[in-house]
């Protein structure tokens, strides 16, 4: 089962990746200019990705991937 806890949800508009929300300082619509939708690909198959958020700085590592979440190795929300 998906720990949603460390789970972010994402979109991908024309080309880029976005977040509706950061995790840690609650930016709205979080373009994360430097995670493309092919390191989206990559991640499903296997590799990490350190993820730097451009509104605040924090860092997380995304382990997985789906069509909707990125998986992380930080609980970035409240159940």
């Amino acid at each position: 089962m998906i720990p949603f806890n460390k789970a972010l949800p994402y979109d991908i508009i024309m080309g880029d990746v976005y977040l509706p929300q950061c995790p840690f300082c609650q930016s709205d619509n979080v373009l994360l200019a430097k995670f493309k939708p092919d390191d989206i690909i990559h991640v499903r198959e296997g590799k990490k990705k350190l993820l730097v958020f451009p509104c605040c700085g924090n860092k997380i590592t995304v382990l997985d991937s789906d069509n909707d979440y990125l998986l992380t190795d930080t609980i970035v929300r409240k159940d």
